[in-house]
């Protein structure tokens, strides 16, 4: 059953809809909004391991100055264990600009699915 609500609906003319295809559509945005959220989760994963590398080097290092040997291994369990809470509050900025680059992503998305069953239903105005 087709909703005719949606069918005279002066904002979904071909007219008043944003091209599809073309530089000035959804599908220009989304490759700088998904560009920019790969940027950022690379940044905070950079982040978050140089941040254990250098804890590790100072938990094997640090206590060699007083002459204890601690293994590798143990060091970077330590450090990871560490990091974990540290980077929550280290970077908590790069976190929120990757929360919200993934909203935005996330919102691009679902509009370009609404607006795709829209027009499989025939609510696209054609």
């Amino acid at each position: 059953m087709v909703n005719d609500e949606h069918r005279n609906d002066p904002a979904d003319t071909p007219s008043e809809r944003p091209p599809h295809n073309g530089g000035d559509g959804p599908a220009a945005g989304r490759s700088s909004t998904t560009g920019t959220l790969v940027r950022d989760v690379a940044l905070y994963s950079v982040a978050r391991l140089a941040l254990v590398v250098v804890l590790a080097l100072l938990i094997l290092y640090v206590p060699r100055a007083f002459g204890v040997e601690i293994p590798l291994l143990i060091a970077a369990l330590f450090a990871v264990l560490i990091a974990l809470p540290l980077s929550l509050v280290l970077f908590a900025s790069l976190r929120r600009r990757v929360n919200e680059s993934i909203a935005a992503v996330d919102e691009r998305r679902r509009a370009a699915r609404e607006d795709l069953e829209n027009r499989l239903r025939g609510e696209g105005g054609r």
